[in-house]
């Protein structure tokens, strides 16, 4: 169903577009990096909250792009707008709850999260959730826009929107901190016009009747009960799943903001590079969901396999090459952050140790599980995922961390182990062959 072409055209802008995505939050970072520690160690905390919910709006836009797939793969093209145009009103929707309740709760929230940080760092992170919070209701819509046109196999779509967002992002930060000295709120500032701007552009494309898929009259509202409930059933378990992933990882982060500043502004660095190193297996995971849903919805298992087969071999060589990369490459990249010594020696450490595990266990743990989820199998990942993370990632932290007094390190060594157990238990679940003939669209 998929020539080389076809896969080279999907898998490539994808891996451009996840580059550009990461460079937003990278581009706050390194550029609030030169008004001091505490901007930085601000942002990274609210980051956690941040990506918690474009972990949730970009699960759900995968259960739509998932059941958008499956009826192109049987040529339904009807249906597969009906399904695009009810997964952009119904994420919407859930991303103005949930700014709702963030504007209100603001200072609550951080300090319910994160405890008693030092004064400097949560005035900094209550600036940068504000302006956050706004944009999330634009970035529900750019993700699910991307996720459809995914589905479509059109990612270049995606990828020049991103390529747009980063632009305007950098030229904001650029202006904003630099010249009239903002900060915090200059970053947050450029990085919420990014995000509209991608909304509305992503929106636009939409409405295209040349796509396979078109979306037209959003203003005209009208939630279909069957439908919705074809995109949650795969939506909400991967939300589900994802949402108690990031919830685990602020549950971490507050333990690491305990271990103080150097801990917490080490952690951002590494974890700001370790994004990077992760974006091929994320790239072609979002891939195997257009590959695999449209040859499930088509019957097609065995070349699901197949192809499934072939992405992950594609996502070992292309990880291993990049995070090699960055171990050759680790102290110019941590000295670009401008750190104490005792900040950059532990960044230091953190990246090795993640570089050298990450290309070994990180594609079984997060690029295969997708594979399942295309082919209606959400609900085993999900139970796995969930368990690994409280047992390994969140128990493990908080013994080694804190037990053990080994700090942010013990964090990332309890990361890991959770990478372990979910490469495993996948990899058995994947050739098993337990995950076709799941009840579909």
């Amino acid at each position: 169903m998929f020539s080389r072409k076809d896969l080279r055209k999907l898998i490539i802008p994808l891996v451009i577009e996840q580059i550009l995505a990461v460079t937003i939050g990278m581009a706050d970072t390194v550029m609030v990096s030169s008004v001091g520690e505490a901007a930085v160690s601000g942002i990274s905390l609210v980051d956690t909250i941040n990506v918690l919910l474009i972990n949730i709006f970009s699960a759900l836009a995968t259960g739509g792009a998932v059941v958008a797939a499956q009826y192109m793969g049987r040529k339904d093209h009807d249906n597969a707008n009906t399904a695009a145009k009810q997964l952009i009103l119904s994420t919407t929707a859930v991303s103005f709850l949930i700014m709702a309740v963030s504007l209100l709760l603001k200072k609550p929230l951080l300090r319910l999260i994160f405890g008693s940080i030092e004064p400097d760092v949560m005035s900094n992170a209550q600036i940068y959730f504000l302006l956050s919070a706004l944009s999330y209701p634009f970035l529900a819509a750019y993700n699910s826009g991307a996720a459809l046109f995914r589905s479509m196999g059109n990612s270049k779509v995606s990828m020049f929107t991103s390529l747009i967002m980063n632009l305007v992002n950098v030229c904001g930060n650029a202006v904003l901190i630099y010249i009239f000295n903002m900060g915090v709120a200059g970053a947050g500032i450029a990085s919420l016009a990014s995000r509209a701007l991608g909304a509305i552009v992503m929106l636009l494309l939409l409405r295209n009747r040349n796509n396979p898929i078109s979306v037209r009259q959003l203003h005209r509202i009208r939630f279909q009960p069957a439908m919705i409930k074809n995109i949650m059933r795969i939506g909400v378990p991967n939300g589900l799943e994802n949402s108690m992933f990031q919830i685990g990882k602020i549950l971490t982060s507050s333990l690491i903001a305990s271990f103080g500043t150097v801990a917490i502004a080490a952690n951002a660095v590494a974890n700001t590079v370790a994004s990077m190193e992760c974006i091929p297996g994320s790239a072609i995971g979002l891939g195997m969901v257009t590959v695999v849903g449209q040859c499930v919805g088509a019957g097609e298992y065995e070349q699901a396999k197949k192809y499934t087969q072939k992405l992950m071999l594609l996502t070992y060589i292309t990880m291993a090459i990049l995070n090699i990369g960055v171990l050759l490459a680790r102290q110019p990249i941590v000295e670009f952050y401008h750190l104490s010594p005792q900040t950059m020696e532990l960044a230091r450490w953190l990246l090795v140790y993640h570089s050298l595990l990450c290309m070994i266990i990180w594609p079984l743990s997060f690029t295969l599980p997708n594979a399942l989820r295309a082919a209606n199998d959400v609900r085993f990942p999900m139970a796995i995922s969930i368990i690994s993370m409280w047992v390994c990632r969140i128990g493990m932290s908080y013994l080694l961390g804190q037990g053990f007094n080994m700090g942010v390190k013990g964090v990332w060594i309890a990361m890991t182990c959770d990478w372990l157990v979910r490469a495993s238990i996948f990899a058995w679940r994947f050739l098993s062959g337990r995950w076709k003939n799941k009840k579909g669209v």
